[in-house]
């Protein structure tokens, strides 16, 4: 929580796409102040990211796009919303899969797994996401512009991250580096887990 003067501002940024990223960086774990753990529903358009719900094929809800090349589709979005409320900022981070926008052509456990990299990709995001608005440098007079040039950032090296995931996959066909791309996953989320309580 940041203690301020300034009059209500809410902003709610979110950007949908389909899975498609900069190489890898090491993330630098810095001690937060956790928030309490919101509850995550999942309705019936979309899924919030959380540890032990995995995709599955009938999530995949939308109907294959003719014409393309990929064999599946798997839609997530990060969000940020903020607001200042008598002189106190707080913030929402939201990582989410659409149901009604991802899709599956052939659906095999194989590309299911890959599906679920680029979900588990945005909610690495989500957290990085957290911990640079946690290690924001208040400024009152330009924090609207700060936050949301953090937050594009943060999205824009998230999808440049997507499209590396697909290219040196080559959309998963490549077995050995598919399997690589898992391992590195896996190694980013235990590294951003300290961040993981995101509000």
């Amino acid at each position: 929580m940041i203690k301020l003067h300034y009059p209500v501002f809410l902003l709610l940024l979110i950007l949908n796409f389909s899975g498609m990223p900069l190489p890898v960086k090491t993330f630098i774990q810095k001690e937060v102040t956790a928030p309490l753990t919101k509850e995550k529903k999942e309705s019936s358009e979309t899924i919030p990211w959380m540890q032990n719900r995995l995709l599955r094929w009938e999530d995949f809800k939308s109907n294959p796009k003719p014409y393309s090349d990929a064999v599946a589709s798997a839609s997530t979005s990060l969000g940020l919303s903020y607001k200042v409320t008598d002189g106190e900022l707080t913030f929402e981070i939201v990582c989410t899969f659409s149901k009604t926008k991802s899709w599956g052509l052939l659906k095999t456990d194989y590309i299911l797994a890959h599906e679920q990299g680029h979900f588990d990709i945005t909610e690495i995001y989500a957290r990085k996401l957290y911990y640079a608005l946690a290690a924001y440098n208040w400024n009152p007079k330009t924090y609207q512009k700060d936050i949301n040039r953090i937050y594009e950032n943060t999205v824009n090296e998230k999808e440049n991250f997507q499209k590396l995931y697909d290219g040196q996959s080559d959309h998963s066909r490549n077995k050995n580096v598919q399997a690589n791309w898992e391992q590195i996953i896996q190694t980013l989320l235990t590294e951003t887990e300290p961040y993981a309580n995101y509000p």
